[in-house]
């Protein structure tokens, strides 16, 4: 098939529009969950926890976190492996976790953990017996039994429970049956997954890189393995060429309809794991847009601030809004807005309202200018 030719003004409204990050809000949050396929869950809440945020900059106040909430004690969303997913997505991960849990060909690095599990056999059956028996429990209350220590150079070094536990997933023995205070409530699978139809193995992959380009619009075919959630989409849509971009990416049919239509877009303030963001090579190409998380740095070596947030007008990525969610004070404090080119008039009123909008979400003061 002869790729598609897209300006890169093409390129970044099939993206703006396929996250839902155009003129028309979307209004329901599973609605919402369903398209961008995915929340993802992030401890730091330097001025909202990245779910919350992700669904507030798609749907604007009338979102509560509560709702989130909501959707996963009905079991509307779940939780996997630090994605929120629609529940009926979980059918495209059953069939990868039985051939996980069996005698399959894998990798090395999976052979080893597999090895691991199955070395600490005991412990894992111990966990499941005391879930039937009185779960949801956090991981504290599971006791460490592991024969054979996880080792790691990192921080997840001789955390042995946690580590089984996330091998479980995988196994689709167990799941997060919820949070308290922040912690993760583990339960069997089986009493937290719907019983849906387990999409067959060789079928998942396709239809998981459908949804994906779905969500993001346009994509690389390949790229850089990521855990959990890739950032490319296999062979699905179709081929297209973007001008001054080097390489082939796929997209999305149904966005390449839409570009027929007007365009129409507005002010946006993104999670540094918003998705459209997310992949920063994906970023630079299309938007030519220049952007580090900068929390792991010393603060002199920051440019934009600790936990900035990726400024979206229209179809570009203008700038970057150096904010904290000083809850003590009750007040939304900006230390900056940098400007990646001066705003004019227009932007500079749709992004303050914006500002404006995410401190009454928040229910916090907009804090005066130092």
């Amino acid at each position: 098939m002869t790729p598609h030719e897209l300006s890169r003004t093409d390129a970044r409204r099939i993206a703006v529009r396929a996250q839902l990050l155009d003129g028309s809000r979307p209004t329901e949050l599973a609605d919402a969950v369903r398209r961008l396929t995915l929340l993802q869950v992030d401890p730091t809440a330097a001025v909202a926890p990245n779910a919350d945020l992700v669904a507030w900059s798609r749907l604007g106040s009338s979102y509560a976190p509560a709702d989130l909430t909501a959707a996963l004690e009905k079991r509307t969303l779940l939780e996997l492996r630090a994605m929120i997913r629609p529940a009926e997505d979980i059918g495209l991960y059953r069939a990868e976790m039985a051939q996980w849990a069996g005698d399959g060909e894998l990798s090395p690095w999976r052979e080893r953990r597999r090895a691991w599990v199955r070395a600490n056999d005991a412990c894992r059956l111990d966990i499941l017996d005391r879930l039937d028996t009185a779960g949801p429990l956090p991981s504290r209350e599971l006791p460490d039994t592991c024969e054979v220590p996880w080792k790691s150079t990192g921080w997840t070094n001789n955390r042995n429970v946690t580590q089984l536990l996330e091998m479980m997933v995988l196994r689709g023995e167990v799941a997060v049956a919820g949070r308290r205070r922040g912690d993760r409530l583990w339960d069997l699978a089986a009493r937290v997954y719907p019983e849906v139809p387990v999409v067959p193995l060789d079928e998942a992959p396709r239809l998981r890189d459908e949804r994906r380009l779905r969500a993001l619009g346009i994509a690389r075919a390949r790229g850089t393995e990521l855990p959990v959630e890739p950032a490319d989409v296999g062979e699905a849509g179709e081929p297209a060429v973007i001008e001054g971009v080097k390489g082939t990416w796929r997209v999305d049919p149904a966005q390449l309809a839409l570009l027929a239509q007007p365009f129409t877009g507005r002010a946006a303030l993104l999670s540094p794991f918003d998705r459209l963001v997310h992949d920063r090579k994906r970023t630079a190409e299309l938007f030519e847009f220049d952007y580090q998380l900068e929390m792991y740095k010393p603060p002199a070596n920051r440019r934009w601030g600790y936990f900035a947030l990726p400024i979206l007008y229209g179809d570009r990525l203008v700038g970057k809004l150096d904010a904290v969610a000083d809850r003590k004070a009750g007040v939304l404090r900006v230390h900056a807005i940098h400007e990646d080119a001066p705003f004019d008039k227009t932007v500079t009123a749709a992004v303050h309202r914006e500002i404006e909008d995410l401190a009454r979400w928040l229910r916090l003061d907009l804090a005066p200018p130092r």
